[in-house]
């Protein structure tokens, strides 16, 4: 919402943005509050950057609800300001970037190639389920390494946004490899990931900070995964 991307089906980030001395007051009154919209269907308190209440009320609409302090507000995504009477929020109102920092970049490299070798060794044993499952993650983060280079301002929304962000080629080619990525065919779409990585290797590495250290493991890696096949 806060980029005017969302449509019917989008869940709702609110941010609430707290005093320190208020939260614990606030977290204990959350379910009353957000039920002034509608009586909620299911609920569940997580914590992942801040406590986090997820919420979806009757009619199947869900909410994210996050509390934050004004020293801990996230400040990496656009926000769209609802209510800020005293105007504290004015310094986060200008629209953010969704790219990848240089230290973001070498993790999502170096988790493709670390799930990738989990593949390997997964195959290795023949847990077929498994390997399915680690080729999703390799594309959890390779997804994000290719935003970096086509569409650098959007890399942080990963998976979710390449059918609309990378080039139509690309994205035929990635739909043509998940269509493979099942308990039977899982080693034709690693053939095909490993071809669409070496295709894009150059570039990787030269972007990357750390090259020395995840180019030899990956060089390694797909002469041993060349023997799954």
């Amino acid at each position: 919402m806060g980029r005017n991307e969302h449509d019917e089906y989008s869940d709702i980030d609110l941010y609430c943005v707290v005093q320190e001395e208020h939260v614990e007051t606030f977290l204990a009154n959350r379910i009353q509050h957000i039920e002034t919209y509608k009586k909620t269907l299911f609920v569940d308190d997580i914590y992942i950057i801040a406590p986090q209440l997820i919420a979806v009320y009757e009619d199947m609409i869900s909410i994210d609800l996050f509390t934050v302090t004004p020293a801990t507000i996230v400040n990496k995504d656009a926000i769209k300001v609802l209510f800020d009477p005293n105007g504290m929020l004015l310094p986060y109102q200008e629209r953010t970037t969704l790219a990848l920092e240089s230290h973001e970049l070498q993790d999502a490299v170096d988790d493709t190639v670390w799930y990738l070798f989990q593949y390997y060794r997964s195959a290795k044993r023949g847990n077929h389920i498994w390997c399915v499952h680690l080729l999703q993650h390799v594309f959890i983060n390779f997804s994000k390494v290719l935003l970096h280079k086509y569409s650098p301002e959007r890399a942080q929304l990963g998976l979710k946004t390449v059918d609309k962000t990378l080039p139509s080629n690309l994205v035929q080619e990635i739909e043509d490899i998940f269509n493979t990525i099942s308990i039977t065919t899982h080693t034709i779409a690693l053939e095909k990931l490993v071809k669409f990585i070496n295709r894009e290797t150059e570039w990787i590495f030269q972007a990357v900070d750390d090259r020395h250290t995840i180019e030899p493991f990956w060089e390694r890696l797909r002469v041993e995964l060349s023997t799954l096949n």
